[in-house]
């Protein structure tokens, strides 16, 4: 862990401008060009060059900028040997400029060699480089050795919060981008969710359409082979007919119901068993409005329960009682028992185990099975 630390380069983004506000930046930038402003005046009024001395300043001048920018550019792709040798020749600069007579510019490329040192490399090079370009300047700087180490010591610790407030720009970067991520995550998570949740409403809509339809279809078959009447079999065929159309509406009821337009739970279960003689809703508790999901579970376990009663005991007494808990609702649907009829073998039994996967998908449960001389169907779903 303690190599980590001091083999560990600042992060790209601690680099980078990235985070900086542009007004701060332009400030920065500002701050830069009229430090180099003062630095080039000073050289050149201070100075007492001529013809190739002055071509020889501008173009260390301009050398020095290109290497600031190419050491800038290095240690943000954490390429250390070319960030070293950049820095070298940066030092190798100054020195040049001191051995010119230019002691300001020298004195100068040496702290901003030792900042820049702190700030963007690893700390186990940044200490030497930086400890190497603040020792030059302070044998070469001709103030108090006190003045000096202040400078020094100051310069340093400049250049270490400049790489703490680096890091931290990084960091609060990162965390930006993971929350965006999560974001993003979470968006389309939500999506499936919601695209999921639709299309199993809308088969369960349609294996409960279905499997009436499949009923009276079935009836249909079985007259005719036993030579029915024509009106007996047309009357199963227009009833087939009225499923489907049943079928359509409860699509676009579910749909509605997903965008929160769905008519009162004990409505539906009374406009449910209207055309069903010796079925009877009872509802206890204290009425509320529950959640979409919640809802259309119950109604979907009803219709389910309902068709199979129709299917499975024909002229069976039905009874149907919801009630309001404090934390939960219950569905519970009971038929008084008959003889079995004659499509008791159709279909392939799927309907209530997608009732129990819905509950549970709830946090509910779903129990069905026979009770005394009938059968029952019981629903919890929270809410």
């Amino acid at each position: 862990m303690t190599a980590n630390v001091w083999m560990l380069w600042p992060s790209r983004e601690a680099l980078s401008r990235m985070g900086v506000h542009r007004a701060r930046r332009a400030l920065a930038g500002a701050g830069r060009t009229f430090a180099v402003g003062i630095l080039l005046a000073t050289t050149f009024i201070d100075s007492d060059l001529h013809g190739w001395g002055v071509a020889g300043a501008v173009l260390g001048v301009l050398v020095g900028g290109l290497g600031f920018w190419g050491f800038w550019r290095v240690t943000l792709e954490h390429r250390l040997l070319p960030s070293l040798g950049l820095f070298v020749l940066l030092f190798v600069i100054a020195a040049v400029a001191e051995g010119a007579g230019l002691r300001i510019p020298a004195l100068v490329v040496w702290c901003a060699c030792a900042v820049s040192a702190m700030e963007r490399l690893p700390l186990a090079a940044a200490l030497p480089a930086s400890a190497v370009a603040l020792g030059t300047y302070a044998a070469v700087n001709n103030d108090a050795w006190l003045t000096t180490l202040a400078t020094t010591a100051g310069l340093a610790l400049a250049g270490y919060v400049l790489r703490l407030d680096a890091e931290a720009r990084g960091s609060a970067q990162r965390l930006l981008a993971q929350e965006r991520a999560a974001r993003a995550a979470e968006a389309e998570s939500a999506a499936l969710a919601e695209r999921a949740r639709i299309a199993r409403e809308i088969h369960d809509v349609l294996a409960h359409s279905l499997s009436a339809q499949l009923v009276h279809l079935e009836a249909a078959r079985l007259m005719i082979e036993r030579g029915a009447e024509r009106d007996q079999i047309l009357e199963r065929v227009v009833a087939a007919r009225g499923m489907a159309r049943e079928g359509l509406a409860e699509t676009r009821q579910a749909l509605s119901a997903l965008r929160g337009e769905m008519s009162p739970l004990e409505e539906f279960l009374s406009e449910l068993v209207a055309d069903t003689a010796g079925a009877d809703v009872t509802v206890t508790g204290e009425r509320r409005l529950l959640p979409a999901e919640a809802s259309q579970a119950v109604r979907r376990v009803a219709q389910e329960a309902l068709t199979n009663v129709r299917k499975h005991a024909p002229g069976a007494k039905i009874l149907i009682r919801l009630d309001y808990g404090e934390h939960e609702v219950m569905l519970n649907v009971r038929d008084s028992g008959a003889p079995p009829g004659e499509f008791t073998h159709s279909g392939a039994g799927y309907g209530l185990l997608g009732m129990r996967e819905r509950a549970e998908l709830l946090g509910g449960s779903l129990e069905a099975g026979p009770y005394e001389e009938g059968f029952m169907v019981t629903l919890k779903v929270p809410a």
